[in-house]
């Protein structure tokens, strides 16, 4: 990996002594324990430019959406309801320092910062399809790692059969979330079935197209999960927990007649009021639809949902 020269000023290089005492520190007390936090501190400025990720060419075949139409084109009700408001609003929220909380049925319950959380995890980039039940798509270079590899350093007990997700919530930098028009609660909820969130296809991103993640795209880390509509993975995650019951969503919640908990790309299975059997990738103009695929292309998850009819269980 190669990796790209940054300038750094000699007075903000820490010194070598106090970063090894600070890291033996942190690897001595391990996980936190529940109600004790680790370091909150959100990833050093500039740290995934300078592992020097590159585009790499998409073993989709498909052309990589424009970096700026990703990034001014967003579902962010936390900063608006109209797909500009999150590129124009979204810089208020401050990510740093970053903390996540773990809880539920796990060995090893607690709080950590995102720098530890990513402690022993190597980031790779995965082209992956965003399909959004607004029926418009695009192909995303993401920099990100399995789900199962923090679930992991948790120890989810024999009991857990779900994983809920909680967005950072703070009205103050959200102004989306003060308005009263808004038709759903905040904190944004989601969730997955354990299995789901074991698939090597889902992910956590921190980054896409090279560099970190804008604000408005989820920073400082979103779940990613392909196979599955848009609004599956949510931005900005501060709480995930582990149940053995299926944790309410917010959509579902929302409205639950049009959006189920499983959320799956499936083109048979219209909204109520619009047909998702095409979808329009951003950029390619008005005659730009497509065929919408099933599972949004990515067969190899059919076998996490071979006993279920889904045209029911949506």
């Amino acid at each position: 990996m190669k990796i790209k020269n940054v300038p750094i000023k000699p007075s903000e290089i820490t010194p070598e002594a106090v970063w090894l005492n600070r890291r033996k520190l942190i690897q001595g007390l391990g996980i936190a324990s529940a109600g004790t936090a680790l370091s909150s501190m959100a990833l050093p400025a500039g740290w995934i430019e300078q592992k020097g990720f590159a585009a790499h060419e998409t073993s989709l075949r498909e052309e990589v959406t424009d970096e700026e139409l990703v990034t001014t084109y967003n579902n962010f009700y936390e900063f608006g309801t109209d797909k500009e408001d999150p590129g124009k609003y979204a810089h208020e929220m401050n990510t740093d320092p970053w903390t996540i909380s773990v809880e539920g049925l796990v060995a090893k319950p607690g709080k950590i910062g995102l720098e530890d959380l990513l402690s022993g995890i190597d980031i790779e980039e995965r082209i992956y399809r965003l399909r959004c039940v607004e029926a418009w798509s695009a192909v995303i270079p993401w920099l990100g790692f399995p789900v199962k590899k923090v679930l992991d350093k948790f120890e989810p007990l024999g009991s857990a059969k779900y994983v809920a997700f909680s967005t950072h919530l703070n009205k103050s930098e959200m102004r989306g979330t003060r308005s009263f028009f808004s038709s759903i609660d905040f904190p944004y909820v989601e969730g997955l079935r354990l299995d789901e969130a074991y698939h090597d296809l889902a992910i956590f991103a921190i980054g896409m197209y090279g560099k970190e993640l804008p604000n408005q795209n989820g920073a400082p880390i979103r779940l990613m999960v392909p196979w599955k509509y848009g609004f599956k993975s949510l931005k900005s995650i501060v709480r995930i927990e582990l149940t053995d019951y299926e944790p309410p969503t917010t959509w579902n919640m929302s409205q639950p007649s049009e959006y189920g908990f499983y959320s799956n790309v499936n083109p048979n299975k219209d909204h109520p009021r619009w047909s998702q059997a095409s979808e329009r990738r951003l950029g390619a103009g008005f005659f730009g639809r497509r065929e919408t695929l099933m599972f949004n292309g990515y067969s190899e998850v059919a076998g996490l949902y071979s006993d279920m009819d889904l045209m029911r269980q949506f």
